[in-house]
């Protein structure tokens, strides 16, 4: 299984200069490991914190101790809480694969930034599963919704790709899953957990980002290298 998120807008006009890219975030599970290891542990850890397992974990909303992460509402609480769910997705088995659009250097003409990194994205996922024998296979991509007219135009991007639309023009098996965005999805959930910080380390390399210290070791990578395999900055 494959569960995407994205942070930063992707249009171009105007562009955020406090946060000038987009960023796409591929997490590839076994689905043994992933129902067997990574789900029960993101329940109890709701459990534990919330008496529920209902709350859906947005980074944005646990960065401003919004909604139900007001709970948040002091710093041994919140720094508690970040530790124990950085634990997790640090313990937890999977492979990431993302693309960052540098919006401020993209030329014109060369596509939107959400079609660019989704075509980098699928792409160097192809060549994992091919890696691993699985290529043949169906894949299943799953993505939240967006809107109508969005969620049209992003299938038809995706299904282009798969058709030959690729680096390599190969065929690729994948099909994908549009997730209503209110979805209690444990996989949707660490993409979104994941995607700012690979993010803030393009924007503000020289600052300390202890998450995307342990993200580096999730990457798609040949001989520790994963910068171009699972990694891609783009231009």
């Amino acid at each position: 299984m494959v569960y995407v998120d994205e942070s930063g807008d992707h249009s171009l006009s105007p562009i955020n200069k406090e946060y000038p890219v987009f960023v796409l975030a591929f997490c590839i599970f076994e689905k043994d490991k992933y129902s067997i290891d990574i789900v029960p542990k993101l329940k109890e850890f709701k459990f534990k914190h919330f008496g529920h397992d209902m709350v859906v974990l947005h980074e944005n909303e646990i960065r401003r101790d919004k909604g139900e992460f007001k709970i948040l509402n002091s710093k041994d609480k919140k720094d508690s809480f970040i530790s124990e769910l950085t634990n997790i997705i640090e313990n937890a088995e999977f492979t990431l694969i993302s693309a960052v659009i540098n919006k401020e250097k993209l030329g014109s003409g060369v596509g939107s930034p959400y079609d660019l990194a989704l075509k980098f994205c699928m792409e160097r996922t192809y060549f994992f599963l091919r890696d691993k024998n699985e290529a043949n296979n169906i894949t299943h991509i799953v993505v939240e919704q967006r809107g109508k007219r969005e969620d049209e135009s992003l299938e038809l991007e995706f299904r282009r790709i798969c058709d030959g639309y690729n680096y390599r023009s190969v065929k690729m098996n994948f099909e994908i899953v549009m997730a209503n965005k209110l979805s209690n999805s444990a996989g949707l959930q660490l993409a979104d957990l994941v995607a700012r910080p690979i993010g803030l380390n393009v924007i503000k390399p020289d600052q300390e980002n202890r998450a995307f210290e342990i993200l580096k070791q999730k990457f798609r990578s040949s001989n520790g290298v994963y910068n171009g395999y699972g990694y891609k900055i783009y231009p």
